[in-house]
């Protein structure tokens, strides 16, 4: 039985609103799928669940723009990892050997280990579709777990060498058939995206007949960019500029190597960039842009990436991006033999991309992204009360640089509760870590590669 209304009773909201940045105590009372009021006081009969809130910090759900979820059996493989080893083991070896099954069950894993954390919305950028029905059990895993996102119909796992190596492949003509099969309304909690290799990993031809693939299926189109020697290698910026490619539909992963004159491209044409801070500081990509793109006014967010080398929440996340850009401006001004006088970067700033930043940056900022009446319920509660949160003086900050997965106690996707008291709901997830972990020991075991 649907649940029909929810009330969240005197919680501290933290929220944008009109880009204005709200602390304030308050109620909300969500009827169906959606936020129907928040005020003090509500006093409404007949709610289906009353969630005490009093003490706990009461947000938005956080936006993951940018993760491969597929990879989530094999957590701590690309520990020591570069960018070149990635590509060469992790796609040019385990990719081809998954099963459907072993990417449904990555899949399903890696999207409740999302929402445990307070991830209610995710961009998966999905380049293991080596059949189809890799893609079907990549969607279906996607769709069990209950989370918003968008599926991003990448490229078959089967040859790094051939799909990723200044490829001469088209983007596969498949997308058509999943959008019309799979995806035929903007108002499900799930659509389509195009996740292509871009003028870093494939011809400029290549690049620009699958963007007009995306735009022919009017979806967005996220492709990988600047990673290290090869944003200035290909220039991959201005050549898309150069071909009038770029536009409001195109999202950029990473962007760690793009120059000046790239940036403000992006910003004119209303782009948006996904930063994964984590990743990009360990596997050579170049030091995360956070500073810049707020800077422009570019329409950005925070991603994951990939839990094969990386944490798998949000909170990871936010404290790497904003202590990143801090030690940049930081070590920019003692060259300069000056002290800092003010942080340039704050925990709001941060915050605020993991959000409703996030949210602009796939289009759903109509939907999610804020709490607000007449956006969609999603909603997570974070009990600041544990002895590494509390006291606090500051709640946002504690938010920001100090909680964890453990500390969210609620997660509500549309409405739909999927986390209470600090528990998934509907899911035996230790039967399912046990499948995971069975998956990656089977395919390991096929390569004859040691994790360890």
């Amino acid at each position: 039985m649907e649940t029909k209304s929810i009330l969240v009773k005197g919680g501290t909201l933290l929220t944008f609103r009109d880009d204005k940045f709200i602390c304030e105590e308050s109620d909300i009372l969500v009827e169906g799928d959606k936020i129907a009021v928040i005020a003090k006081n509500i006093a409404h009969s007949g709610t289906d669940i009353e969630i005490d809130a009093a003490g706990m910090i009461v947000m938005p759900g956080f936006i993951d723009t940018h993760r491969h979820l597929w990879e989530t059996a094999f957590k701590g493989m690309a520990g020591n990892w570069t960018l070149m080893e990635y590509l060469n083991i992790m796609l040019g070896k385990v990719a081809p050997a998954l099963t459907p099954q072993d990417v449904y069950i990555g899949n399903l894993l890696g999207a409740l280990e999302a929402l445990n954390s307070g991830i209610t919305a995710v961009f998966d950028w999905s380049h293991i579709m080596n059949t189809p029905e890799h893609t079907e059990a990549a969607i279906k895993g996607l769709k069990d777990s209950g989370i918003r996102g968008k599926f991003g119909y990448g490229t078959p796992g089967t040859s790094v060498w051939e799909w990723f190596y200044e490829s001469k492949l088209r983007h596969p003509s498949e997308a058509v058939n999943v959008r019309k099969k799979y995806f035929n309304s903007e108002d499900d909690l799930l659509t389509m995206a195009l996740a292509i290799r871009g003028p870093e990993y494939s011809e400029l031809e290549v690049a620009k007949h699958d963007i007009l693939m995306g735009r022919e299926l009017g979806i967005q189109i996220s492709m990988h960019i600047g990673g290290g020697i090869f944003g200035p290698k290909y220039n991959g910026i201005q050549k898309l500029q150069n071909e009038k490619l770029l536009g409001p539909d195109l999202n950029f992963a990473h962007a760690n190597t793009l120059d000046e004159n790239d940036f403000s491209l992006l910003a004119y044409h209303d782009c948006s960039i996904s930063i994964t801070p984590e990743v990009e500081l360990q596997m050579g990509l170049g030091l995360p842009v956070t500073g810049k793109v707020l800077s422009q006014g570019i329409k950005c967010g925070l991603g994951v990436d990939v839990v094969s080398a990386t944490s798998g929440n949000m909170f990871d996340q936010m404290k790497v991006a904003l202590q990143a850009e801090r030690a940049k401006q930081n070590e920019k001004l003692y060259r300069e033999g000056r002290m800092p006088n003010k942080l340039a970067i704050t925990d709001t700033d941060i915050f605020k991309m993991s959000t409703i930043g996030g949210a602009k940056v796939l289009g759903l900022e109509h939907k999610t992204g804020s709490l607000e009446p007449g956006k969609q319920a999603d909603i997570i509660l974070v009990n600041p009360k544990s002895i590494a949160l509390s006291p606090s003086s500051n709640l946002l900050s504690t938010a920001v640089l100090y909680a964890k997965e453990q500390d969210v106690d609620t997660v509500i996707v549309a409405g739909k509760p999927v986390k209470r008291h600090g528990k998934l709901l509907e899911f035996d997830t230790g039967d399912l870590v046990y499948k995971a972990r069975n998956s990656a020991e089977k395919v390991l075991t096929q390569i004859n590669t040691n994790c360890c």
